[in-house]
């Protein structure tokens, strides 16, 4: 099915809004093309702090049976492990890490290595991401071909906020929301919510290895 569209919140650094009067384009700066979203680029420094997570994404078309999309560029970005967003939150205007975007190979795959993000309060745990149809277009929200969010899994999530350290936060805002009652989730069908749902394998100790499909019509 065609991933649904979801929007893209007010954090995005994708050209579309400002932050502090001053807009802000993570896309148009070099080195935003990576796989390792942990850590700013383009003359910042710092390291997101949290448990360390691989997200596999395979891109595919929904109008040839599924059948994978090489070149495509997925622009993916999510809070830190506080509920923070680079760029945006107040201790966080110099930093630009978990943003990141990759190009989907001969499978139509792409990999980050991340961090599980933060439960904030009135958001179900979630990760956003754009679609754009190559590398040269990626650089504006402008080009983007779809705009959505995934999900994550409620069992990991209780698993991670309770037993890594940094996630005591999120723990209560957990308890605070659901799938249904989420203003983003909220109005989606079973089989949608599934179908932003990563399928996770790992551990606490380890960290998480993720694995999702997006389906687009091109």
């Amino acid at each position: 099915m065609v991933d649904p569209t979801e929007t893209e919140g007010p954090y995005p650094a994708d050209g579309s809004n400002g932050s502090r009067g001053s807009l802000v384009n993570v896309l148009s700066q070099s080195g935003v093309v990576r796989s390792d979203l942990r850590s700013s680029f383009g003359g910042m420094s710092g390291t997101a702090a949290g448990l360390p997570l691989t997200l596999k994404i395979t891109l595919v078309n929904v109008g040839t049976n599924c059948s994978p999309l090489e070149g495509y560029a997925i622009y993916l970005w999510h809070c830190t492990r506080e509920g923070e967003y680079s760029l945006y939150s107040t201790d966080l205007l110099n930093q630009n890490f978990l943003r990141g975007v990759q190009a989907t190979d001969s499978n139509g795959e792409c990999t980050f290595v991340t961090i599980f993000p933060g439960c904030y309060d009135g958001r179900w745990p979630h990760m956003h991401f754009e679609v754009f149809r190559s590398l040269n277009t990626a650089g504006s929200y402008t080009n983007k071909l779809l705009t959505s969010q995934m999900a994550m899994p409620k069992d990991m999530a209780s698993a991670v906020y309770a037993g890594v350290s940094g996630y005591s936060a999120s723990v209560s805002n957990l308890s605070r929301v659901s799938v249904t009652s989420d203003n983003v989730f909220g109005d989606n069908t079973s089989e949608q919510i599934a179908w932003q749902t990563p399928t996770f394998t790992g551990d606490t100790t380890n960290g998480h290895t993720a694995t999702i499909s997006i389906g687009i019509a091109v």
